[in-house]
């Protein structure tokens, strides 16, 4: 368990580190979304380095299967009612099906702050 924990970690680290060092194409993605042709394709020129390429050739997979990472946990860590007695009925205590936390729990915090970010 700790071996899969440490390799799960490694290619995190990995897939951070590989982003951070490619280029942001942010401010270009606004002049190049004017240079759109008819058939729906902008013709790109461009110079890319080894971090820019080395990013880009797994992007659509890491993407993917980030997404479908946050989906399964906000699955997973969703409220439920705790039961019990409550001051406020209208407000019930509420849970996370998943760690028993009060809700909002730790994991769906931090899923929802680092895609508010």
């Amino acid at each position: 368990m700790q071996q899969r924990h440490a390799h799960l970690r490694e290619r995190l680290e990995t897939i951070r580190a590989r982003s951070a060092k490619s280029s942001t194409w942010r401010t270009s993605t606004q002049v190049l979304s004017r240079l759109v042709n008819k058939n729906g394709f902008v013709p790109v020129r461009t110079r890319l380095s080894r971090e820019d390429l080395a990013f880009l050739s797994g992007a659509r997979e890491e993407v993917i299967a980030f997404a479908d990472l946050g989906l399964r946990l906000i699955d997973m860590h969703r409220p439920q009612e705790a039961g019990g007695i409550t001051s406020d009925p209208d407000r019930p205590i509420r849970r996370c099906r998943a760690c028993m936390s009060r809700w909002p729990c730790p994991t769906y915090r931090a899923i929802s702050e680092a895609l508010d970010h």
